[in-house]
């Protein structure tokens, strides 16, 4: 069995990263879970969330992932994702307000389908401020 695992995320627009990684934890829509070199063969939704990337024991890069779903192999882990882009690139302030004018947007809504879709907006931009204050694990 290998000492990696080949990671590949992809978003609709192009391939975000393929390398081979020691660990890799996704936000699962049941919660976070590890993949090594070998796990079982599993597909998973993912809900908004931190993906984080391990070499030598330690996070070296922390993926905002909005949504999407991940295909584990024994070789391989692809995450298929709705948006993504690096913690560090996510700014608080734009957060802060984005949270602020979706919450007014979801008081103001006229029906429960525009209501859904603010909420769902919401939840991804409370996930980024989770994301941002978080420490790595």
């Amino acid at each position: 069995m290998a000492d990696t695992i080949e990671l590949e995320l992809v978003s609709p627009e192009k391939l975000l990263l393929s390398e081979q990684v020691e660990m890799v934890v996704i936000p699962g829509e049941d919660g976070d879970f590890g993949v090594l070199p070998g796990h079982s063969p599993v597909i998973s939704n993912i809900r908004p969330g931190v993906l984080s990337v391990f070499e030598n024991g330690a996070v070296t890069q922390r993926i905002f992932i909005a949504s999407g779903f991940a295909e584990v192999t024994m070789e391989r882990c692809t995450i298929l994702a709705e948006g993504a882009e690096p913690v560090e690139d996510l700014d608080q302030a734009a957060v802060d307000q984005e949270i602020q004018e979706l919450r007014e947007d979801a008081t103001n809504a006229d029906d429960d389908v525009s209501r859904a879709r603010v909420n769902g907006a919401l939840a991804i931009a409370e996930a980024k401020r989770t994301a941002i204050t978080a420490p790595a694990y």
